[in-house]
């Protein structure tokens, strides 16, 4: 679902060769790119070597994505590295064939062999091979709260990581950089825990019955009420879980004859809710607005194949913010091409609802834009509430056919009261309506910490990847033996990072990602960098080619973006 840099191209960005004396990556280019809306002209500051969007006079703000170059050398050993693994991978499959290597992988018994094979072999093969020398990075189990610090259980392997067994300690304070606990909910202590206490006396833990039957408590009302007036949408639907918002809810809102235009870089449940519809996909380039309104004028001008017959329904999916690339969807250009080729539009706000924006509520309010641009706003509970399931916001009409046609609102059972509680206490903090500037608080301190971490890597010459306001950074590593090293090495110095790899990216762009929260205090980032600078010189990590580092154009005055 990822594509490789050289497909980033947005709206008209082109890689262009550094002229000046200034330093590109080895390959000689360099990619950012950033709008504004001003009435004067607009040019760059030579410096920066950014490109501008044809539609910026859509922007009330700045809008600065980066995706610098994979360096050529870089690239060249990166393959090399997998092709090394492949090549060892064939010759100890070849051993474990001839049983002079023990084979730890599941296989059907000898009476099986006629039938259909459950496991295929070639399938597993990067399993066996490659995920298995790094598999200790992951899974790794927690015993405390995931908060801004969190208690690991310390797991050891004597066969390789195949299995692994408790060591009976337990490595205390690990920082917490992987979990998406943005505004720092995630806490067993505070308004939030002792609101779900006391609704965990009064209703219990579960509800055993769907809302259709016997599970509609008077608190799934009360949460449905707040998130519509959170969201400004005329009605909301809550549900259970986020993964199944999207791939039980968007079969209910296309089928035969409707026409689905998906973002390359779709969440797992946003692409299969799109094939479980029956629908039609094309996809277009990740944020890339020419590639969309070119399939757009595709899909007017011919129709339906073979028939030509115009299509029912046009339905856009994208994310508000990309959780794997860090980057924010151009919504004010979505909107503007869903109105002129009256299509409809689906937006995920699973990151970034509570993450951007002045009051929190997401990207539409980050960009300033009206609700009710948007035909089918998703979002999940599970990341800045701290909790758990999802929501969709829109016109009362969609919300009521949704409560009828929608498997996950029909079948699924109701979610559980003391969750619900905590949703409602931490969004009620964030609109302020607890009487504090706790919500507030929370906004401002997640944004500090966003542009202060994303200014120190770049200045460390680390290669970062997305928008200068994600609280999601991707940190590059490229080669496949650093995606191991880089996680163990910072768990030594009791950071917990998330690293990722292929398939779940381009095989030249593994990564680290780190993900922001409020509860981070400045010296837990401090520590964090520090750890990250120490590695980074210890593994090579550094590929940035600029000479300085690229400021957030957050805190950049006027006289210095335009110029006569």
């Amino acid at each position: 679902m990822t594509e490789s840099s050289a497909n980033k191209l947005l709206n008209g960005d082109a890689y262009h060769r550094t002229s000046n004396g200034k330093r590109s990556s080895k390959n000689g280019f360099v990619k950012n790119h950033c709008v504004f809306q001003q009435p004067q002209k607009y040019r760059r500051p030579r410096e920066k070597n950014q490109n501008v969007t044809r539609n910026s006079s859509l922007y009330k703000k700045p809008f600065s994505e980066s995706f610098e170059e994979t360096p050529l050398l870089v690239a060249v050993l990166t393959y090399m590295g997998y092709g090394i693994l492949t090549v060892f991978g064939y010759l100890r499959d070849f051993l474990r064939y001839w049983s002079l290597e023990k084979c730890n992988v599941a296989q059907e018994k000898e009476k099986q062999k006629d039938f259909v094979p459950l496991y295929q072999d070639f399938e597993n093969f990067y399993t066996r091979n490659l995920y298995m020398r790094i598999r200790d990075n992951w899974n790794r189990p927690i015993c405390s709260v995931p908060g801004a610090k969190m208690d690991l259980v310390e797991r050891a392997s004597h066969d390789y990581n195949w299995t692994f067994e408790d060591t009976g300690r337990v490595v205390k304070d690990v920082i917490n950089m992987g979990s998406y606990n943005y505004l720092g909910f995630a806490e067993n202590t505070g308004a939030c825990a002792d609101a779900a206490i006391e609704v965990t006396k009064k209703y219990g833990l579960g509800v055993g019955s769907t809302r259709c039957e016997m599970g509609n408590l008077d608190i799934h009302e009360e949460l449905e009420q707040l998130v519509t007036r959170f969201l400004g949408v005329e009605s909301s639907l809550a549900f259970g879980m986020g993964f199944a918002t999207n791939s039980m809810n968007i079969p209910a809102l296309t089928g035969k004859g409707c026409l689905i235009l998906s973002d390359a870089l779709n969440h797992a449940s946003l692409v299969l809710g799109a094939r479980l519809s029956g629908s039609p996909i094309r996809v277009f380039k990740h944020n890339n607005m020419i590639s969309l309104e070119k399939l757009l004028r595709d899909a007017i001008a011919h129709g339906q194949p073979r028939t030509h017959r115009p299509w029912k329904k046009i339905l856009i999916v994208v994310e508000g913010i990309y959780s794997m690339e860090g980057s924010i969807v151009r919504l004010p250009e979505v909107i503007a091409l869903k109105k002129r080729y009256k299509a409809y539009l689906y937006l995920d706000e699973a990151h970034s609802i509570g993450a951007l924006g002045p009051n929190g509520k997401g990207v539409v309010d980050y960009f300033g834009l009206d609700p009710k641009d948007v035909d089918i706003m998703m979002g999940t509970f599970t990341k800045s509430f701290g909790a758990a399931g999802g929501y969709i916001g829109g016109k009362k009409e969609l919300i009521d056919y949704l409560r009828r046609h929608s498997h996950s609102a029909l079948y699924a059972t109701s979610m559980s009261p003391p969750v619900i509680q905590q949703i409602i206490t931490s969004m009620k903090i964030i609109m302020g309506e607890d009487g504090t500037t706790l919500g507030a608080d929370r906004l401002r301190q997640l944004s500090e910490n966003t542009t202060y971490f994303r200014k120190r890597l770049s200045e460390m010459g680390f290669i970062i990847y997305g928008n200068d306001d994600s609280p999601v950074i991707p940190l590059m590593l490229y080669m496949p033996a650093k995606i191991g090293a880089f996680g163990r090495e910072m768990l030594k110095r009791n950071i917990g990072t998330v690293v990722v790899g292929f398939p779940a990216t381009p095989i030249i762009e593994s990564r680290a990602r780190f993900c922001l929260s409020a509860a981070h205090t400045r010296e837990m980032l401090d520590t964090v960098l520090d750890a990250a600078n120490e590695v980074g010189d210890l593994l090579q990590l550094k590929y940035s080619r600029r000479e300085q580092p690229r400021p957030s154009l957050g805190w950049m005055s006027e006289e210095n973006l335009f110029q006569d």
